[in-house]
């Protein structure tokens, strides 16, 4: 069972991203401040909820929270300040446009920069651990979903309506074949031999 909050007595907020590990697309960050007696059977981290039950949570947790906010750092910025620095930054400014100011954010994994002065904690696998930040992963997941199913219309060939930008053999089959699009990262290794792609 998914805790509530580390701290009970103060505004919490739970952030999380989405993305960091694609080829194409942006890093998508969530934060969410839920209620201290908000509880559901089916919240997890995102990676564990299939898409009819990521939807449904999602209009439960924008329903339901005190506060949420997301956020997308584009492939540019990404290649411009690399993956851990721009997934910190959506983070940074997913909490930054919360309706209410937190007094403590708890983070999804080991990495994170003091964000106005506000004690954070790092949670491995928090997404597993805390509602808050299980809420922020699946509001990032389908937020940065939905990002990737429309740009899917652009450039059909990928397929990011399917793989969502991750490698997959299909993915890279398709860069190979097509070379990379304005969405791609080009910090990124997205051809195992890492051929000269042409954009």
């Amino acid at each position: 069972m998914l805790l509530n909050s580390y701290l009970k007595n103060a505004v919490e907020c739970g952030t999380d991203e989405a993305g960091r590990g694609c080829l194409a697309g942006p890093v998508t960050a969530a934060a969410v401040i839920l209620p201290k007696r908000f509880r559901n059977k089916i919240l997890n981290d995102s990676k564990l909820v299939n898409k009819k039950n990521r939807l449904l949570l999602k209009n439960v947790i924008e329903k339901k929270a005190l506060g949420y906010a997301i956020f997308h750092i584009d492939n540019p910025e990404i290649d411009r300040i690399n993956i851990l620095n721009a997934s910190i930054q959506a983070m940074h400014n997913s909490i930054a446009l919360l309706q209410v100011t937190p007094e403590h954010i708890l983070v999804d994994g080991n990495r994170f920069h003091c964000f106005k002065n506000i004690p954070h904690l790092c949670v491995i696998k928090g997404d597993g651990k805390y509602l808050n930040i299980a809420a922020a992963s699946i509001l990032a997941k389908t937020y940065r979903d939905a990002y990737m199913e429309k740009i899917h219309e652009e450039y059909p060939m990928y397929n990011w309506k399917q793989n969502k930008g991750y490698p997959t053999a299909e993915h890279r089959a398709a860069i190979e074949k097509y070379g990379i699009t304005r969405y791609h990262r080009q910090s990124f290794k997205l051809l195992p031999q890492q051929l000269k792609l042409e954009v």
